[in-house]
């Protein structure tokens, strides 16, 4: 019996949470959605299967994105909510077997994946313990195994505060600030409005910046939602395209995970991710650019 989670900080929360309720050895075994969708996931038997679609071998399942709503009961727990760790610290809290000692952790996560931040703390996270270490998490072909364990073991065990002085938590997270200040230019190098649209394409670029995900609707205020545009690898074979609704300019009222899901992808109401094949990504994209631009209501 394996955790099977996604690289994000819910997706770290969700394994810390697991843990604590179920046993601290438990191996975990990281995956991105898209492995799932396409059918590529090593999920076994018995798994227990965390913010990410549903796989039959999963033995549980926890998750909260609208896109992922089961059509039958499956083990587990499921509700559209903040955050999947959420989901998980419910269910098991009503089983007492966690306790209210995780209730800040949880809170954080809920308002850091539900991107319910104020224009402050998306111009200097750095002043916000959870949510610049939130931003240490990132996913580059799986190199950073050692450090979400790490951070795994740690928000297990330790207070925000001694977490922060952990020498690599602290290097990560002078790095991410130094980050951020790079990646406002290229948000405005690399971005353009078409209608009501902030679309960041980033495929001229032969190395992709990391940056501060929610700093474009703060320099783009005009746009009710975003769309950023990437190469899923160096072979430039797939594309990924990740949208959002504004986090500041709340007038988008199509449900991002809906439409994502025609295109293989999913995630919430108001937010989600897609990989599409390179031949015709631009086509698709374009499709996805007129839909958000019509701003009618998906179901």
């Amino acid at each position: 019996m394996r955790i099977v989670t996604r690289p994000d900080f819910d997706g770290i929360v969700c394994a810390v949470l697991l843990r604590q309720a179920l046993g601290p050895s438990l191996p975990i075994h990281w995956i991105e959605p898209n492995a799932i969708q396409s059918g590529t996931a090593d999920v076994q038997d018995g798994d227990i299967l965390a913010n990410l679609p549903w796989h039959p071998n999963a033995s549980l399942w926890f998750d909260h994105h609208i896109s992922n709503k089961p059509d039958q009961d499956v083990p587990g727990a499921f509700d559209i909510a903040p955050s999947a760790a959420g989901v998980i610290y419910n269910y098991y809290k009503a089983q007492n077997l966690l306790d209210s000692r995780f209730d800040e952790l949880v809170e954080q996560t809920d308002m850091i994946d539900s991107a319910d931040l104020t224009r402050e703390q998306v111009k200097r996270p750095e002043d916000y313990p959870y949510l610049i270490l939130s931003m240490t998490i990132k996913n580059d072909d799986f190199q950073d195994i050692p450090y979400w364990e790490r951070l795994v073991d740690m928000l297990g065990k330790a207070d925000i505060k001694s977490i922060l002085k952990d020498p690599e938590v602290d290097r990560r997270c002078r790095e991410v600030i130094a980050e951020n200040k790079a990646f406002k230019d290229y948000l405005k190098t690399y971005t353009t409005m078409n209608g009501c649209v902030s679309v960041t394409d980033f495929r001229s670029l032969e190395k992709v910046p990391s940056g501060n995900r929610f700093l474009t609707y703060s320099l783009f205020s005009d746009a009710i939602a975003s769309v950023k545009i990437r190469y899923a690898g160096k072979d430039k074979k797939q594309v990924l395209v990740s949208v959002g609704h504004s986090i500041f300019n709340r007038n988008c009222r199509v449900n991002v995970g809906s439409m994502l899901a025609q295109y293989g992808g999913g995630g919430h109401c108001g937010a989600g991710g897609c990989t599409l094949e390179a031949r015709d990504a631009q086509e698709k994209i374009d499709e996805i650019l007129d839909i958000l631009k019509a701003n009618e209501e998906q179901g």
